[in-house]
């Protein structure tokens, strides 16, 4: 049987598996998809002493483009204020790092899960 799926469902449901991975970890889930203006951050997550901006970005495995082909300078300005933005607001004492989830999803529902950290 064939999983046919869009793409905002194919990123939610990315957002789902990096969020039970992170979990997994030990990361301490602050927020999902926190927003301010034009800019969002897709987990924002504690681990000891830092804090994580984590991009997860969810590919088909029929899709041309990787999830790392989507990680333009735009898009790691965006991020980048979008961080800065919040360590404004809340004044976190932490450390802060933005970090990538990069998920591949075959037609069985099947994934690979790669993280890179300190993608800025």
């Amino acid at each position: 049987m064939t999983i046919r799926v869009d793409t905002q469902e194919i990123g939610s449901r990315g957002e789902d598996i990096a969020m039970a991975w992170l979990r997994e970890q030990g990361y301490y889930i602050v927020e999902r998809n926190w927003r301010i203006g034009h800019y969002e951050i897709d987990i924002i997550a504690q681990r000891f002493d830092t804090l994580h901006f984590v991009e997860v970005k969810t590919r088909s495995i029929r899709s041309w483009e990787s999830p790392y082909d989507s990680i333009t300078q735009s898009k790691k300005d965006a991020l980048r204020k979008g961080m800065l933005s919040y360590r404004t607001i809340y004044r976190t004492p932490l450390e802060t790092q933005v970090d990538l989830i990069a998920i591949v999803i075959d037609d069985h529902g099947n994934y690979t899960l790669e993280y890179t950290e300190r993608i800025l």
